[in-house]
């Protein structure tokens, strides 16, 4: 068997179908001469002739007929189990989609997300998971995480694929009744307030932080936390400002916190959110779905977080 050619059973089948070297040689893409060679292997490997000229074409042997059907119920069983592209039906999987996510990015895509596949795949089991960028990659590596979503500049290897999605910004957060009032702050209102800082494990701060860094801006740090959880409960009752991404900041004014949403004085870097997958996943078709789904979901279009200040 090793050394048996198995394109040669489709030369049985096709000359076993036709009866004519010339009429197989165009069933299967090739040339009349190819075709006899090829014939000529097939007699080779069995030992016999198989087929026989007649007055009417090539006339299978009476082992042949047996050959035939054998043969083409292997290339029907390749077919269907080897090459065959495999499918994905969401609306009776029940297959756990795993996120990466930050906490921010549960607020922006999670709800969403949910509905969507509630809808499409209602057997289905959403999972969001937080890993250090070691970890992180082992697992979509494996399987185990489908997509992370959101800002990971960790994911920049080959082994990766990416697609942008959207972009955030930042903006400040102030009480609701601090007494500087407008849209904006201005760099001295921004340098005189103390600050809430937010060194949380998703990395999107690091944008901000980073610019203030190379701009050698240097603000009055009063809080050091590692939660966004409490920064509504802190502003709302202090004189404190903090600097997030926006759609947070839009998320607890829409919750009725005491909080108000300002523009910062700087221009601030914006945050790019993108998918991430593994190259292990990129062809497979529950992924593929996944991806489309999500893509189609969260765009600068369809942002049901925009920038309040654009």
């Amino acid at each position: 068997m090793k050394d048996f050619d198995l394109n040669l059973l489709r030369v049985i089948v096709a000359l076993y179908d036709t009866g004519s070297v010339g009429r197989a040689a165009q069933a299967l893409g090739m040339s009349q001469p190819a075709m006899s060679a090829a014939l000529a292997r097939v007699r080779r490997a069995f030992g016999e002739p198989l087929f026989v000229r007649t007055a009417r074409g090539m006339s299978p042997t009476a082992r042949t007929h047996a050959l035939a059907a054998g043969a083409r119920d292997v290339l029907a069983r390749v077919a269907d189990n080897v090459l065959s592209e495999a499918s994905f039906e969401p609306s009776t999987t029940q297959a756990t989609f795993t996120f990466a996510l930050s906490d921010v990015g549960e607020m922006v895509f999670l709800p969403k997300i949910l509905e969507i596949l509630q809808r499409l795949a209602p057997r289905a089991t959403v999972r969001s998971v937080s890993l250090p960028p070691a970890r992180l990659e082992q697992a979509m590596e494996n399987g185990e995480v489908d997509l992370a979503i959101g800002y990971f500049p960790d994911l920049k290897s080959n082994a990766f694929f990416q697609q942008r999605l959207l972009t955030h910004r930042f903006a400040c957060l102030l009480r609701a009744d601090h007494r500087i009032r407008g849209r904006k702050l201005s760099l001295e209102q921004f340098l005189f307030l103390g600050h809430a800082v937010v060194r949380a494990e998703g990395r999107s701060q690091e944008i901000f932080e980073k610019y203030l860094e190379r701009r050698k801006i240097s603000r009055r740090i009063v809080l050091l936390t590692p939660h966004f959880m409490s920064i509504p409960t802190v502003i709302g009752k202090t004189d404190l400002v903090v600097t997030l991404p926006h759609a947070i900041g839009l998320f607890f004014s829409r919750t009725g916190a005491n909080i108000k949403v300002m523009e910062p004085p700087l221009q601030i870097p914006r945050i790019d959110l993108r998918q991430y997958w593994h190259r292990n996943a990129h062809h497979d078709p529950k992924n593929k779905w996944l991806r489309r789904l999500i893509a189609g979901q969260f765009s600068d279009a369809n942002d049901e977080w925009p920038y309040p200040f654009a």
